[in-house]
């Protein structure tokens, strides 16, 4: 993601230092290993030229040339249409339609909780931390069988939930045994190159 000198990056991303959903977008763009400029923001105040391209001043935002895109899902799936190597969603749309709905499931129900308690808001920590443990609990079988979360390819999905395991120490989440596959699964996703190089200095000290 770093740009050689005297190289104009081709994209650039407005990016929260521990937002979870920046922090998905940019495992995207190291797995595809394409050349952005990473502009790390405060996501509570934002800025004056993230607000005039993004209405909702918030990241993740990216802008490629003339597009400006907002919504990490929105931006992960132009990433991969964009540079198609490597696919990172099903070829066929059954399988692609199951990813995205995965996706919309972990947002609902686990991401955009954290999120909120990211920027402070008074939300019940306890009850948080209760439904994403029991969901990832309830998810161990899949990994039992499988390596990533739609078989034995790293996809979207992966990028996706990838940062909320990475946050689970900082809510004071400890999976018990019966979610070992979890744990398994969540190494494997942390050993990946691009995953160690995704992180800000913020997102490091977490664990």
């Amino acid at each position: 993601m770093v740009t050689p000198a005297g190289r104009k990056p081709i994209m650039a991303l407005y990016s929260g230092l521990d937002c979870a959903y920046s922090h998905g977008v940019r495992i995207v763009l190291l797995e595809k290993e394409v050349e952005c400029q990473v502009i790390y923001i405060d996501p509570d105040t934002g800025t004056d030229e993230l607000a005039e391209l993004n209405p909702y001043n918030e990241t993740p935002t990216l802008i490629d040339r003339d597009l400006v895109l907002y919504g990490a899902q929105i931006i992960n799936e132009y990433l991969d249409e964009r540079l198609p190597h490597p696919p990172l969603m099903p070829v066929d749309p059954v399988n692609r339609g199951r990813a995205r709905l995965m996706m919309m499931r972990f947002d609902r129900e686990w991401l955009s909780q954290v999120d909120r308690l990211s920027h402070g808001q008074a939300i019940d920590l306890d009850e948080v931390c209760v439904v994403v443990r029991d969901g990832l609990i309830a998810m161990s079988p899949v990994f039992a069988e499988q390596q990533f979360l739609l078989g034995d390819e790293f996809s979207l999905v992966d990028c996706f939930l990838a940062p909320l395991l990475w946050r689970l120490p900082a809510l004071k989440i400890e999976l018990p045994r019966q979610a070992r596959p979890v744990i398994d699964y969540s190494e494997r996703i942390f050993e990946r190159q691009a995953f160690m190089a995704s992180m800000s200095e913020i997102e490091r000290d977490l664990r």
